[in-house]
């Protein structure tokens, strides 16, 4: 450890999130997986410390839960925050999808979700 650091114990007041959208499997679906969405049309440099943390206070209270995806959809990659070091394994896994609206075709099944979301 390095030398300066402080141990505490820090106590955090939890505020009130709304997810955009959340896919939850049927009970008796084989895939268990829950569908986060987030859609993000202007710029916001914090939206993966809100995406994440909602994720995971929904994690925290549906304990269950088997698996998650998290969608973060864009009209271009402008609009993606430029500061993700602190979340930088979780963006490079499976789990997290960044859709850019500009790079879909009009025929594509994912711009269909899309639409059907919005």
């Amino acid at each position: 450890m390095q030398e300066g650091y402080q141990f505490q114990s820090v106590e955090l007041k939890q505020t009130a999130f709304r997810i955009d959208g959340v896919f939850l499997p049927p009970p008796e679906a084989d895939n268990q997986t829950v569908y986060f969405v987030e859609v993000q049309f202007q710029k916001d440099p914090l939206l993966y410390h809100r995406l994440f943390a909602e994720l995971f206070l929904f994690l925290n209270q549906n304990p269950n839960t088997v698996d998650w995806q998290a969608v973060a959809i864009y009209p271009n990659p402008n609009l993606e925050p430029e500061q993700t070091y602190l979340y930088r394994t979780l963006l490079a896994s499976s789990q997290v999808q960044p859709i850019y609206l500009s790079e879909l075709s009009s025929s594509s099944v994912e711009l269909g979700i899309v639409e059907l979301i919005l």
